[in-house]
């Protein structure tokens, strides 16, 4: 039921009003009494949002409704209204057909492993706890969420004046970023600022082809930076001076050696680059591995030798100021960083990089396929991890072959310290995912006998 970022999938098939409902049922029914809820634009989102409302208070919990807002800023609203858990409406970066929901719990953090299975065993059960008539949650209504999240990142941020930003929310909840940037002085222009939720004007994910448009505004008026969010702002990623979009294994390298100080460790997720792990040796620093997942990263952030939490996807978690993926603070972050340090460009230069590909195979049945690929290979090399999917690490570089938690695709991940080789690990990852699939199509009856 839950992927590697709450629940998300096709409306009217894999999520509908009743997954709402019972979820809303199942949040209450664990004892949760004050919950704040919050959507993305989609137009979905309404309904869902109206089902899981009735599933909570059904159930005795009182509700918060923050409309339409990012997912950090339903993170911080649950402190913010004296909550004891939050859900957003949301299928973050996938596309307008999707919509989902993000738990979260007392503390800001994102429901993962038991807490994500203790819901979903009692939606199968359908063991819900209904309140009698007169113990019906009660809803109101905060109009000042955005408000207090953009003071919160003027809080976080260093004067910008003099500086020139770009944000392209990608008709998400992302624009109280410009928000918070004018404050704090900045020259800021938008682009695709309009909540929509049927994304015309790109998709949601924020990647270089998607961001095209950014990546000649900025070089077009010769802004200092450029900032894109994805539909609920949760993810942040960014464009130099120069009009090149950042790589997110870059930018994490850069976050990273920024907050940590000497023995001090960065979390982030096993798909990661060596050269995130190279630039913190540099600074006296070490890298510990997680699951792929903004949550999984999360709960290791809470530990407390480590100072940061990120993942290449384009989340960022400090966990001295929230403990989940803050786009909107990961910007003004970066832009102090710009205004502070000089041009992204040039830091971005002190930031060794390493021949990485990351490419995506379109099957239904990935968990299958990557469970067959893992089982194929184990014997065959000496090095394996399976935090998540299958990692095989070699003398001269890895390579990952996991299934998205969040779409029908298997994620394959190959780096070297060499293109050629880098290319050669890839192919054979991709060659382990074709005899899988290969495999499964055969059926019992085409293996062969153990």
């Amino acid at each position: 039921m839950f992927g590697t970022s709450g629940i998300r999938g096709e409306v009217g098939s894999e999520v509908t009003a009743s997954t709402a409902l019972d979820v809303g049922r199942a949040v209450a029914s664990a004892g949760r009494d004050r919950v704040v809820v919050g959507r993305d634009p989609r137009d979905s989102g309404r309904m869902l949002a109206d089902a899981l409302v009735a599933g909570l208070t059904e159930c005795g919990a009182d509700v918060v409704r923050l409309g339409e807002v990012s997912t950090p800023t339903v993170v911080r609203g649950v402190g913010w209204y004296d909550a004891d858990a939050g859900v957003t409406v949301t299928a973050s970066h996938n596309p307008p057909a999707d919509n989902g929901l993000k738990l979260w719990d007392e503390q800001g953090s994102a429901y993962v492993g038991p807490q994500q299975d203790a819901i979903a065993e009692r939606i199968r059960s359908g063991e819900f706890d209904r309140a009698d008539w007169d113990g019906v949650g009660a809803v109101e209504t905060a109009e000042d969420a955005v408000e207090r999240h953009v003071d919160a990142l003027v809080e976080a941020g260093a004067p910008l004046e003099g500086l020139s930003v770009v944000v392209d929310p990608g008709n998400g909840s992302g624009r109280l970023t410009a928000a918070a940037l004018d404050r704090l002085g900045a020259d800021v222009e938008t682009l695709n600022a309009q909540p929509d939720g049927s994304f015309p004007a790109r998709p949601s994910e924020p990647t270089a082809e998607h961001c095209r448009s950014l990546r000649q505004f900025v070089g077009a008026i010769d802004a200092d930076l450029g900032i894109a969010h994805d539909g609920d702002a949760d993810r942040m990623l960014a464009v130099t001076e120069t009009g090149e979009f950042v790589a997110g294994d870059a930018l994490l390298a850069l976050f990273a050696r920024d907050a940590v100080e000497p023995g001090e460790r960065i979390a982030a997720p096993i798909n990661t680059s060596m050269a995130v792990r190279r630039a913190l040796q540099d600074v006296g620093a070490s890298l510990t591995l997680t699951a792929v997942g903004d949550g999984h990263v999360a709960e290791r952030a809470r530990e407390r030798s480590v100072a940061f939490g990120g993942e290449p996807s384009g989340a960022w978690i400090w966990p001295d100021a929230v403990p989940a993926p803050d786009g909107p603070l990961a910007a003004v972050r970066l832009a102090s960083m710009v205004a502070e340090r000089g041009p992204l460009a040039e830091q971005l230069s002190t930031v060794e990089s390493t021949p990485l590909r990351r490419e995506s195979v379109s099957i239904e049945r990935n968990d299958e396929v990557v469970a067959a690929v893992s089982e194929t290979i184990r014997d065959r090399y000496d090095a394996v991890t399976d935090i998540d999917g299958v990692r095989v690490d070699v003398t001269d570089g890895w390579f990952l072959v996991r299934a998205s938690g969040t779409q029908p695709l298997v994620r394959i991940t190959a780096e070297s310290e060499d293109a050629d080789r880098t290319t050669e690990l890839f192919e054979q990852a991709r060659e382990h995912v074709g005899d899988a699939i290969e495999e499964l199509d055969a059926g019992p009856a085409g293996r062969p006998e153990a």
